[in-house]
Protein backbone atom coordinates (compact mmCIF):
# COMPACT_ATOMS: atom_id res chain seq x y z
CA UNK A 1 0.00 0.00 0.00
CA UNK A 2 1.56 3.49 -0.60
CA UNK A 3 1.10 6.10 1.81
CA UNK A 4 2.11 9.73 1.87
CA UNK A 5 4.56 11.41 4.02
CA UNK A 6 6.56 14.91 4.13
CA UNK A 7 9.56 15.30 2.26
CA UNK A 8 10.20 18.86 2.67
CA UNK A 9 9.27 22.37 4.33
CA UNK A 10 9.73 26.04 3.73
CA UNK A 11 8.88 29.29 4.60
CA UNK A 12 9.11 32.57 3.78
CA UNK A 13 8.12 36.33 5.75
CA UNK A 14 7.97 39.53 4.36
CA UNK A 15 10.66 41.57 5.91
CA UNK A 16 8.51 44.66 7.23
CA UNK A 17 7.49 43.99 11.36
CA UNK A 18 4.81 45.64 12.41
CA UNK A 19 5.48 45.55 16.54
CA UNK A 20 2.20 46.48 18.69
CA UNK A 21 4.05 49.63 20.03
CA UNK A 22 3.55 50.51 16.06
CA UNK A 23 0.13 49.85 16.01
CA UNK A 24 -0.42 52.08 19.26
CA UNK A 25 0.34 54.76 16.93
CA UNK A 26 -2.65 53.54 14.65
CA UNK A 27 -5.39 52.71 16.30
CA UNK A 28 -7.13 52.79 20.11
CA UNK A 29 -5.16 49.74 21.65
CA UNK A 30 -2.12 49.16 23.63
CA UNK A 31 0.23 46.03 23.31
CA UNK A 32 -0.21 44.58 27.11
CA UNK A 33 -4.03 44.40 25.93
CA UNK A 34 -2.57 42.18 22.37
CA UNK A 35 -0.74 40.69 24.46
CA UNK A 36 -2.95 39.72 27.15
CA UNK A 37 -6.16 38.44 24.99
CA UNK A 38 -3.98 36.84 21.83
CA UNK A 39 -0.69 36.33 22.68
CA UNK A 40 0.91 38.71 19.63
CA UNK A 41 3.36 40.79 19.94
CA UNK A 42 4.39 42.06 16.34
CA UNK A 43 3.23 40.59 12.44
CA UNK A 44 4.88 40.47 8.90
CA UNK A 45 3.33 42.95 6.36
CA UNK A 46 4.30 42.93 2.90
CA UNK A 47 6.04 45.01 1.04
CA UNK A 48 3.87 46.61 -1.78
CA UNK A 49 5.12 44.87 -4.72
CA UNK A 50 5.03 40.94 -2.87
CA UNK A 51 1.67 39.26 -3.47
CA UNK A 52 0.52 35.68 -2.53
CA UNK A 53 2.21 34.29 -6.00
CA UNK A 54 5.57 35.89 -4.81
CA UNK A 55 5.35 34.49 -1.29
CA UNK A 56 4.37 31.01 -2.00
CA UNK A 57 7.28 31.06 -4.77
CA UNK A 58 9.74 31.96 -1.63
CA UNK A 59 8.30 29.33 0.18
CA UNK A 60 7.75 26.53 -2.33
CA UNK A 61 11.77 26.42 -3.76
CA UNK A 62 12.71 26.21 0.32
CA UNK A 63 10.56 23.27 0.61
CA UNK A 64 11.76 21.61 -2.97
CA UNK A 65 15.44 22.11 -1.53
CA UNK A 66 14.78 20.26 1.49
CA UNK A 67 12.96 17.51 -0.35
CA UNK A 68 15.68 17.22 -2.67
CA UNK A 69 13.52 17.90 -5.49
CA UNK A 70 12.78 20.44 -8.48
CA UNK A 71 9.25 21.85 -9.89
CA UNK A 72 9.54 19.95 -12.66
CA UNK A 73 8.86 16.69 -10.63
CA UNK A 74 5.63 18.26 -8.75
CA UNK A 75 2.91 16.13 -10.06
CA UNK A 76 0.14 19.09 -8.17
CA UNK A 77 0.39 21.99 -6.86
CA UNK A 78 -2.24 23.18 -4.17
CA UNK A 79 -2.49 26.91 -2.86
CA UNK A 80 -4.15 27.73 -0.21
CA UNK A 81 -5.14 31.22 0.35
CA UNK A 82 -7.66 33.56 0.71
CA UNK A 83 -6.19 37.04 -0.43
CA UNK A 84 -5.43 35.63 -4.17
CA UNK A 85 -3.11 38.14 -6.39
CA UNK A 86 -6.38 37.46 -8.83
CA UNK A 87 -9.29 36.13 -8.67
CA UNK A 88 -8.01 34.15 -11.56
CA UNK A 89 -5.90 32.82 -12.79
CA UNK A 90 -5.36 30.85 -9.34
CA UNK A 91 -2.14 31.61 -7.53
CA UNK A 92 -1.36 28.04 -8.22
CA UNK A 93 -1.32 28.61 -11.99
CA UNK A 94 0.76 32.05 -11.44
CA UNK A 95 3.17 30.03 -9.24
CA UNK A 96 3.24 27.10 -11.81
CA UNK A 97 4.56 29.86 -14.59
CA UNK A 98 6.80 31.26 -12.39
CA UNK A 99 8.31 27.48 -11.70
CA UNK A 100 8.11 27.42 -15.53
CA UNK A 101 6.34 24.08 -15.59
CA UNK A 102 2.80 22.82 -17.14
CA UNK A 103 0.77 20.22 -17.52
CA UNK A 104 0.28 19.80 -13.89
CA UNK A 105 -3.19 20.48 -11.96
CA UNK A 106 -2.45 23.56 -9.81
CA UNK A 107 -5.57 24.99 -8.23
CA UNK A 108 -6.34 27.35 -5.20
CA UNK A 109 -8.21 26.78 -2.26
CA UNK A 110 -9.87 29.93 -1.02
CA UNK A 111 -13.21 28.82 0.40
CA UNK A 112 -12.03 27.50 3.84
CA UNK A 113 -9.86 30.37 4.74
CA UNK A 114 -7.33 29.30 7.99
CA UNK A 115 -8.25 25.55 7.28
CA UNK A 116 -7.41 25.84 3.87
CA UNK A 117 -3.95 24.35 4.18
CA UNK A 118 -5.46 21.06 6.16
CA UNK A 119 -7.80 20.84 3.27
CA UNK A 120 -5.04 21.15 0.86
CA UNK A 121 -2.63 18.38 2.99
CA UNK A 122 -5.56 16.01 2.63
CA UNK A 123 -6.50 16.19 -0.69
CA UNK A 124 -2.89 15.86 -1.36
CA UNK A 125 -2.35 12.94 0.49
CA UNK A 126 -5.58 11.42 -1.50
CA UNK A 127 -4.07 11.45 -4.66
CA UNK A 128 -0.70 10.18 -3.11
CA UNK A 129 -2.22 7.23 -1.83
CA UNK A 130 -4.70 6.30 -4.72
CA UNK A 131 -1.04 6.35 -6.98
CA UNK A 132 -2.43 9.10 -9.14
CA UNK A 133 0.20 11.41 -8.31
CA UNK A 134 4.18 11.17 -6.37
CA UNK A 135 4.62 14.34 -6.00
CA UNK A 136 2.72 17.31 -4.25
CA UNK A 137 3.19 20.82 -3.36
CA UNK A 138 0.90 22.24 -0.82
CA UNK A 139 0.88 25.70 0.40
CA UNK A 140 -0.35 28.27 2.70
CA UNK A 141 0.22 32.17 1.31
CA UNK A 142 -1.32 35.01 2.47
CA UNK A 143 -1.57 38.43 2.54
CA UNK A 144 -4.35 39.57 6.25
CA UNK A 145 -2.76 42.51 6.29
CA UNK A 146 -4.80 43.74 3.04
CA UNK A 147 -8.19 42.53 3.75
CA UNK A 148 -8.33 43.78 7.66
CA UNK A 149 -9.78 47.16 8.76
CA UNK A 150 -6.82 49.07 10.20
CA UNK A 151 -9.59 50.87 12.19
CA UNK A 152 -10.79 48.01 14.07
CA UNK A 153 -8.91 46.92 17.06
CA UNK A 154 -10.59 43.91 17.77
CA UNK A 155 -9.91 42.23 13.89
CA UNK A 156 -6.19 44.72 12.60
CA UNK A 157 -4.36 43.06 15.63
CA UNK A 158 -4.60 39.76 15.25
CA UNK A 159 -3.41 39.37 11.38
CA UNK A 160 -0.08 38.77 9.45
CA UNK A 161 1.62 37.89 5.99
CA UNK A 162 3.57 35.21 4.73
CA UNK A 163 3.69 32.08 3.03
CA UNK A 164 4.30 28.38 4.38
CA UNK A 165 4.67 25.13 2.12
CA UNK A 166 5.35 21.49 2.27
CA UNK A 167 6.37 18.71 -0.10
CA UNK A 168 4.62 15.52 0.22
CA UNK A 169 5.49 12.34 -1.82
CA UNK A 170 5.36 8.52 -2.09
CA UNK A 171 6.24 6.05 1.03
CA UNK A 172 5.57 2.43 1.69
CA UNK A 173 5.42 3.17 5.06
CA UNK A 174 2.79 5.53 7.12
CA UNK A 175 3.60 9.02 7.18
CA UNK A 176 0.23 10.85 7.01
CA UNK A 177 -1.94 8.21 9.19
CA UNK A 178 -4.63 10.28 8.93
CA UNK A 179 -6.36 13.45 7.68
CA UNK A 180 -9.97 14.52 8.66
CA UNK A 181 -12.00 17.38 6.93
CA UNK A 182 -15.09 19.63 7.96
CA UNK A 183 -17.10 22.58 7.60
CA UNK A 184 -20.91 23.75 9.05
CA UNK A 185 -21.97 26.38 7.03
CA UNK A 186 -24.43 27.72 9.59
CA UNK A 187 -21.77 29.61 10.98
CA UNK A 188 -21.25 31.64 8.28
CA UNK A 189 -21.78 34.93 9.94
CA UNK A 190 -18.92 34.19 12.80
CA UNK A 191 -16.40 34.87 10.54
CA UNK A 192 -15.89 36.34 6.66
CA UNK A 193 -14.69 38.33 4.32
CA UNK A 194 -17.40 40.13 1.84
CA UNK A 195 -16.89 40.55 -1.76
CA UNK A 196 -18.24 44.18 -1.76
CA UNK A 197 -21.75 44.03 -4.47
CA UNK A 198 -22.73 42.79 -7.95
CA UNK A 199 -22.23 46.38 -9.51
CA UNK A 200 -18.79 46.48 -7.53
CA UNK A 201 -17.10 43.50 -6.48
CA UNK A 202 -14.53 44.74 -4.64
CA UNK A 203 -13.12 42.37 -1.49
CA UNK A 204 -13.73 44.30 1.59
CA UNK A 205 -12.31 43.62 5.00
CA UNK A 206 -12.56 40.91 7.43
CA UNK A 207 -15.57 40.25 9.90
CA UNK A 208 -15.72 38.49 12.62
CA UNK A 209 -17.40 37.73 15.76
CA UNK A 210 -14.67 36.74 18.09
CA UNK A 211 -16.20 35.57 21.27
CA UNK A 212 -18.54 33.26 19.48
CA UNK A 213 -15.57 32.45 17.13
CA UNK A 214 -13.51 31.31 20.45
CA UNK A 215 -16.09 28.83 22.11
CA UNK A 216 -16.75 27.39 18.65
CA UNK A 217 -12.79 26.59 17.79
CA UNK A 218 -12.52 25.35 21.45
CA UNK A 219 -15.20 22.60 20.88
CA UNK A 220 -14.79 21.83 17.34
CA UNK A 221 -11.32 21.41 17.78
CA UNK A 222 -11.89 19.09 20.99
CA UNK A 223 -14.18 16.75 19.05
CA UNK A 224 -11.35 16.83 16.20
CA UNK A 225 -8.70 15.26 18.18
CA UNK A 226 -10.96 12.59 19.80
CA UNK A 227 -12.37 11.34 16.48
CA UNK A 228 -8.07 11.60 14.43
CA UNK A 229 -6.96 9.76 17.09
CA UNK A 230 -9.72 7.41 17.38
CA UNK A 231 -9.37 6.63 13.63
CA UNK A 232 -6.09 5.03 13.62
CA UNK A 233 -6.30 3.76 17.56
CA UNK A 234 -3.50 6.45 18.80
CA UNK A 235 -3.47 7.06 22.43
CA UNK A 236 -3.08 10.73 23.16
CA UNK A 237 -0.01 9.94 24.80
CA UNK A 238 1.51 8.85 21.38
CA UNK A 239 1.40 12.10 20.17
CA UNK A 240 5.05 14.01 20.60
CA UNK A 241 4.16 17.30 18.69
CA UNK A 242 1.08 19.90 18.62
CA UNK A 243 1.37 21.76 15.01
CA UNK A 244 -1.91 24.46 15.47
CA UNK A 245 -3.32 27.05 13.32
CA UNK A 246 -2.12 30.34 15.49
CA UNK A 247 -5.08 32.21 16.10
CA UNK A 248 -5.40 33.01 19.71
CA UNK A 249 -2.99 31.35 22.64
CA UNK A 250 -5.54 30.87 24.70
CA UNK A 251 -6.83 28.34 22.07
CA UNK A 252 -3.72 26.85 21.40
CA UNK A 253 -3.50 26.48 25.21
CA UNK A 254 -6.76 24.87 25.40
CA UNK A 255 -5.94 22.45 22.54
CA UNK A 256 -2.07 21.29 24.59
CA UNK A 257 -4.04 20.50 27.73
CA UNK A 258 -6.62 18.28 25.78
CA UNK A 259 -3.55 16.20 24.52
CA UNK A 260 -1.65 16.14 27.87
CA UNK A 261 1.36 18.19 26.40
CA UNK A 262 3.17 20.90 27.57
CA UNK A 263 3.64 23.94 25.56
CA UNK A 264 7.15 23.55 24.92
CA UNK A 265 5.92 20.70 23.05
CA UNK A 266 3.73 22.74 20.75
CA UNK A 267 4.88 24.72 17.90
CA UNK A 268 3.89 28.21 18.62
CA UNK A 269 4.71 30.98 15.69
CA UNK A 270 1.90 33.47 17.29
CA UNK A 271 4.03 35.61 19.22
CA UNK A 272 6.23 36.52 16.65
CA UNK A 273 3.94 36.22 13.49
CA UNK A 274 0.35 36.45 14.53
CA UNK A 275 -2.44 34.57 12.75
CA UNK A 276 -1.12 34.34 9.17
CA UNK A 277 -4.43 32.37 8.14
CA UNK A 278 -3.69 29.11 6.25
CA UNK A 279 0.11 29.17 6.02
CA UNK A 280 0.16 29.08 9.72
CA UNK A 281 0.40 25.88 10.51
CA UNK A 282 2.81 25.30 7.50
CA UNK A 283 4.82 28.04 9.12
CA UNK A 284 5.12 26.39 12.28
CA UNK A 285 5.73 23.35 11.35
CA UNK A 286 8.70 24.49 9.34
CA UNK A 287 10.17 26.33 12.12
CA UNK A 288 9.88 23.19 14.33
CA UNK A 289 11.82 21.45 12.03
CA UNK A 290 14.39 23.75 10.62
CA UNK A 291 15.31 24.61 14.43
CA UNK A 292 15.51 20.89 15.42
CA UNK A 293 12.52 20.59 17.67
CA UNK A 294 10.61 18.15 15.49
CA UNK A 295 12.87 15.11 14.89
CA UNK A 296 12.77 12.01 12.27
CA UNK A 297 9.65 9.30 13.60
CA UNK A 298 8.01 11.97 16.28
CA UNK A 299 4.14 11.72 15.78
CA UNK A 300 2.70 15.22 14.69
CA UNK A 301 -0.88 16.33 15.52
CA UNK A 302 -1.70 19.13 12.57
CA UNK A 303 -5.16 21.23 13.19
CA UNK A 304 -6.79 24.58 11.78
CA UNK A 305 -10.07 26.35 11.61
CA UNK A 306 -11.58 28.82 9.65
CA UNK A 307 -14.27 30.55 8.13
CA UNK A 308 -16.71 28.47 6.69
CA UNK A 309 -17.02 27.11 9.58
CA UNK A 310 -14.32 24.81 8.18
CA UNK A 311 -12.17 23.08 10.00
CA UNK A 312 -9.09 20.23 9.53
CA UNK A 313 -6.34 17.65 10.75
CA UNK A 314 -3.90 15.17 10.18
CA UNK A 315 -1.92 13.12 12.30
CA UNK A 316 1.65 12.44 11.09
CA UNK A 317 4.67 10.74 11.39
CA UNK A 318 7.17 13.00 9.78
Amino acid sequence: MTYSKILGTGSYLPEKILTNADLEKIVDTTDEWIVQRTGIKQRHIAAPEENAAILADYAARQALDAAGLKPSDIDMIIVATTTPHMVFPSTACLLQERFNISGCPAFDLNATACAGFMYGFSIADQYIRTGSIKHALVIGSEIMSRVVDWTDRSTCVLFGDGAGAVVLGPSNEPGVISTHIHADGKYKDVLYLPLGTNTSPNVETVKMAGNQLFKLAVNILDNLFDETLAASGTEKSAVDWLIPHQANIRIIQAMAKKLDLPLDRVAITLEDQANTSSASIPLALDKAIRDGRIKPGQLLMMEGFGGGLAWGSALVRY
